[in-house]
């Protein structure tokens, strides 16, 4: 049970990404290390914008940028579409973001075709139970262009408890 909140605070660590935190060259990241090829930006942004959206609760915002067959990953389960993401999970991941902090260590953007990639490293800290956790965690989206513009076709996220 305390791996599965952890995995599920790692997931929501990388949703919690501010805007403001991430504001660099127009609103690309200012980390530690980044590497973003000039083609990913357009889903670099989607990305960032999917983060803001989730962390202020604004799930119909966050949902407009998955695509409807979008595959979620985190701690062996999945999700297999935006409704069933929208319905359960992402009101968890909202409710917790609201106050997490995410500190962007590295991340790397690649793009080729109508395909993207986005890798980030993060260190999240924030409370459960009053008790203060701070865990290193990482995401991977995916993303398709599509006539709608960039949407998310796959997220996987992962975390662990910082030593």
């Amino acid at each position: 049970m305390i791996h599965r909140s952890l995995m599920f605070l790692g997931l929501l660590a990388l949703c919690a990404l501010p805007a403001h935190a991430l504001a660099h060259n127009d609103a690309h990241p200012a980390t530690a290390d980044s590497t973003v090829a000039d083609q990913a930006k357009p889903a670099l942004d989607v990305v960032e914008r999917f983060s803001t959206a989730l962390r202020s609760g604004d799930l119909q915002g966050a949902g407009a940028l998955l695509a409807d067959d979008v595959l979620i990953l985190e701690s062996g389960g999945a999700e297999h579409s935006r409704d069933e993401y929208l319905a359960g999970h992402a009101i968890h991941d909202a409710a917790f973001l609201k106050d997490a902090h995410v500190q962007v260590l590295r991340r790397t953007a690649r793009a080729e075709g109508d395909l993207a990639w986005i890798g980030t490293e993060s260190e999240l800290h924030a409370s459960k139970d009053g008790k203060a956790m701070a865990l290193s965690s990482t995401e991977t989206m995916v993303l398709k262009h599509t006539p709608q513009g960039w949407r998310i076709v796959h997220i996987h996220w992962s975390s662990k408890p910082k030593r």
